[in-house]
């Protein structure tokens, strides 16, 4: 009778021990996010700071303890892209444009929702007659790309034309001085240049006066100085400058007074968060399902959605590959035009 109940006891405690180890978390040192510099980087560094504690607990509830989120800015879009490739970083919050020019190691997750805006156009008067822009309660998986002119002589003589309802010529486009982001810029780069080809044949390495920025932030401080006449941006990039316009690059009048739209794209799918398909912490299959569903019940937060409104997100949803052809098709044309 010893014996069995002995036995007895050693089998409860087995199956208590079975149960606690299986409802032990797993275990992950660390986790590394990197954002790309569409945003002064310390900017994007303070607002997301709150997401590494909001990460570990979302993952936590999932079944992951996280050591340590690390979070850091890429120094340029292709930074981000090569990190994720090299796995070198988990998880990178980058454009559509990036994800598929570095596809091959990375995968896309998750697609940002962000708020419409009170213009939606494809003419650009129509967004100089009813500025300023206003943020709408809608929510869009797309933006768009605005050509903006600035306030030096040329950026005004190209708005007057457009805002007189003159077409605007090549000749006028590339007599300017053009902001331009990294190539892999959706509404820095890809889309103004499909723009300048549908409408004129050519495209932005055609342009004769056509400067890199690291960052909006730069480009639109460019653009108030008169370094440069023309910026492409993505559509409610001037929401985002409003204040500095007047108290970092010393403007006397508001931003919507000293800029116009002189060119409109077509829709861009929204931001992505894509993971490294060779980072170690990537090789768990159960780990990118837990950091996809903490993104989700991140941006259904008021907390989440006040951190990601850095990048203008609202929100997220489950992505796959398809969703991004369209790119795709974008950048195959980008590079077809420039060989």
């Amino acid at each position: 009778m010893k014996r069995a109940a002995a036995i007895a006891v050693a089998v409860v405690f087995s199956a208590l021990a079975c149960t606690t180890a299986m409802a032990e978390n797993k275990k992950v040192d660390k986790l590394t996010v990197q954002f790309v510099p569409s945003r002064e980087p310390d900017e994007i560094i303070t607002a997301t700071e709150p997401l590494e504690g909001m990460l570990q607990g979302e993952l936590a509830n999932l079944g992951y303890d996280v050591g340590a989120v690390e979070i850091s800015v890429g120094t340029s879009f292709d930074a981000v892209g090569q990190a994720l490739v090299s796995g070198t970083v988990d998880i990178g919050v980058i454009p559509g444009g990036t994800y598929v020019l570095y596809d091959d190691g990375c995968e896309v997750i998750l697609t940002a929702t962000r708020n419409g805006l009170s213009i939606d156009s494809d003419s650009p008067k129509d967004w100089n007659d009813q500025k300023p822009t206003e943020a709408s309660e809608n929510q869009v998986t797309f933006y768009r790309a605005l050509m903006i002119a600035g306030p030096s002589e040329k950026g005004r003589e190209l708005a007057d034309k457009v805002n007189a309802g003159e077409e605007l010529t090549w000749e006028d486009l590339d007599s300017a001085n053009w902001s331009v982001m990294s190539s892999t810029s959706p509404a820095g780069y890809i889309y103004p240049s499909l723009w300048l080809s549908e409408h004129y044949g050519h495209n932005i390495t055609e342009l004769s006066h056509a400067a890199l920025s690291d960052s909006y932030g730069t480009a639109f401080a460019r653009l108030a100085s008169g370094q440069v006449d023309v910026l492409c941006v993505y559509a409610d990039g001037r929401r985002d400058y409003v204040d500095k316009w007047n108290e970092e690059y010393g403007m006397e009048n508001s931003i919507w007074d000293d800029t116009d739209v002189i060119g409109v794209t077509p829709g861009i799918y929204n931001d992505t968060i894509s993971v490294s398909t060779v980072s170690p912490n990537m090789q768990d299959a159960d780990l990118k399902a837990a950091i996809t569903q903490a993104f989700i019940n991140i941006g259904n937060t008021d907390e989440g959605k006040e951190v990601i409104a850095i990048y203008s997100h609202n929100g997220y949803q489950e992505a796959k590959s398809e969703d991004y052809d369209s790119e795709r098709a974008a950048q195959k044309m980008i590079q077809e035009m420039g060989e």
